[in-house]
């Protein structure tokens, strides 16, 4: 059963999310607080959004969401996912962040269910594209999503900037709004830069 997420779940959404990354060998990089990840999810500005995969409940109360859930249940597995924007189609996408199933719940179906459930936001919305990244060694996982009819983008390099070279690039653009003496007054511009990322 699928629901939309409530404030009630970001503790067992953070623990899942600490059991995935001890899955994917980064624990120690696995740092959010239940403070952050209430605000990214329901604060006054939403960052991302959240489904919860539950055995079913006993007393047949339709989900939070008015969606398939049901309440009672046992929350098993998640799904974090935030819009994106493809310049290409001229039209949001959803990418997911995190999808986890707690392994004595795996095999029943709920992995499936919640990709089936963001594919049907993509459609119904109009959205385009439907994107998630997966670790080259997860072959499980690979062979999962080609069976949905999913393809790997082999052709993309994903590159990623933090630490110290994030903060250096960024020290770049306060330089770049310091007075020019040589010119007199006014901001020191550079020329024009592009990037296009692998929502496009």
């Amino acid at each position: 059963m699928i629901r939309a997420a409530t404030p009630a779940d970001v503790p067992v959404i953070l623990e899942m999310i600490r059991e995935l990354a001890a899955y994917e060998r980064a624990a120690e990089h696995a740092h959010a607080t239940e403070e952050q990840l209430h605000e990214a999810l329901f604060g006054a500005r939403p960052a991302v959004y959240a489904l919860i995969a539950e055995t079913a409940g006993t007393d047949g109360t339709p989900g939070a969401d008015g969606g398939t859930g049901t309440a009672g249940g046992e929350p098993v597995g998640f799904a974090l996912w935030f819009r994106n924007f493809s310049t290409w189609t001229g039209t949001h996408g959803v990418y997911l962040e995190d999808l986890y199933v707690r392994p004595a719940a795996r095999g029943a179906g709920h992995g499936r269910a919640l990709l089936a459930e963001l594919a049907r936001i993509c459609v119904e919305r109009g959205y385009r594209r439907f994107e998630w990244w997966v670790l080259d060694w997860n072959r499980p996982s690979i062979d999962f999503y080609r069976s949905l009819g999913a393809e790997p983008m082999d052709e993309w390099t994903v590159f990623r900037m933090s630490g110290e070279p994030l903060r250096a690039l960024a020290a770049d653009a306060a330089r770049a709004e310091e007075p020019d003496p040589r010119a007199g007054s006014g901001p020191v511009t550079g020329g024009r830069a592009e990037a296009r990322s692998n929502a496009a």
